[in-house]
């Protein structure tokens, strides 16, 4: 299904050149460089090169994105909010979830059991993500597209068969949600940005992560861990942000079309995300880590043990968290 959904993004890549019809004279192109944390093969990488090689030709190449994975330009994932603020690159890949130390709503989709699956974050971001762009205007910058990370798993080197079994366990966590949430759960969190996952893992720093499958097959866990556990905690978005500055100088043409671009992918990229998570589970199944079982008193246990984190959060964040959870909320009839 995953080569189906890239095939499709290849599709409208074809389509939207077709469609392409700037007409004004050749100019000088503009050169982007594009950082995200993911290393090469990664979807989110993928869906980027697809991004910039759709903008390329939809603009006739006078706007071309060079695309740095891993970290290469030496940005970690937590700044990048800031490095595309403030200029130090012209658009970057931006995990959300890691941005709560700027902006604490940035986190609230990460709200540990708010989310069941990928059709109820569809509709939470219609109610989400004007939240996202204020946050983003702020920033001095733009949202030019938001994708989500498939389910979220808990990784261990132990057969769990409750909450028991994880206690003090030291897991790789990802944000302040997450860090807290583990441990209301009794595990010991180590809160790492993605670069210094797999090192922690060799040395022994930490014998569990929280992450996606995708995530799972890009660190090869299999050299390390034994065991997945599909908790579905929670949920995280990466959004696609251009510095207003860089945006502003394109021609209006260019602007039009690069937005239509995005707009267009977007839901290509969702249907990405939603393949990517059978595929990278086969993955890490076939080459040794189990998948395991979480009980329905393991999983009653978790959502007890953070029960109190969604009102704790909303307290924070005045009156437009509230407003975001009550509409969703509305919409899916909780």
């Amino acid at each position: 299904m995953l080569h189906a959904v890239k095939r499709s993004a290849a599709a409208l890549a074809s389509a939207a050149l077709v469609a392409a019809t700037l007409t004004a004279p050749a100019r000088a192109a503009t050169e982007w460089d594009l950082p995200l944390a993911w290393p090469d093969g990664n979807f989110h990488v993928e869906n980027v090169k697809t991004f910039a090689k759709v903008v390329s030709q939809v603009t006739g190449g006078e706007v071309v994105i060079n695309v740095h994975a891993g970290g290469s330009l030496g940005f970690k994932g937590p700044e990048m909010l800031n490095a595309v603020r403030d200029g130090l690159v012209p658009i970057g890949d931006v995990l959300l979830n890691q941005q709560v130390g700027e902006r604490k709503i940035l986190g609230l989709e990460a709200q540990p059991y708010l989310i069941e699956d990928l059709d109820q974050l569809a509709i939470f971001h219609k109610h989400f993500r004007p939240a996202v762009e204020k946050v983003a205007a702020e920033y001095n910058q733009k949202v030019l597209y938001m994708v989500p990370w498939p389910r979220q798993y808990v990784y261990t080197k132990v057969d769990a068969k409750g909450v028991a079994d994880l206690a003090g366990i030291k897991i790789r966590t990802y944000n302040d949600t997450t860090t807290e949430m583990f441990n209301r759960v009794g595990m010991t969190s180590v809160q790492l940005p993605w670069g210094e996952v797999v090192p922690s893992l060799a040395a022994g720093t930490i014998d569990a992560v929280t992450t996606s499958a995708s995530s799972g097959v890009d660190g090869k866990f299999w050299e390390f861990l034994k065991y997945m556990y599909p908790t579905s905690h929670v949920w995280s978005s990466n959004m696609v942000t251009v510095n207003l500055d860089s945006w502003n100088a394109l021609t209006d043409g260019q602007r039009a079309a690069i937005e239509a671009v995005a707009a267009m992918l977007e839901p290509v990229f969702w249907q990405v995300s939603k393949a990517e998570d059978d595929a990278k589970a086969r993955i890490l199944n076939d080459n040794g880590v189990a998948m395991a079982e979480v009980s329905a008193e393991m999983l009653a246990d978790m959502q007890a043990a953070t029960s109190e984190m969604l009102a704790e959060a909303l307290a924070e964040l005045g009156d437009e968290g509230p407003a975001i959870i009550d509409g969703f909320f509305a919409e899916i009839g909780r």
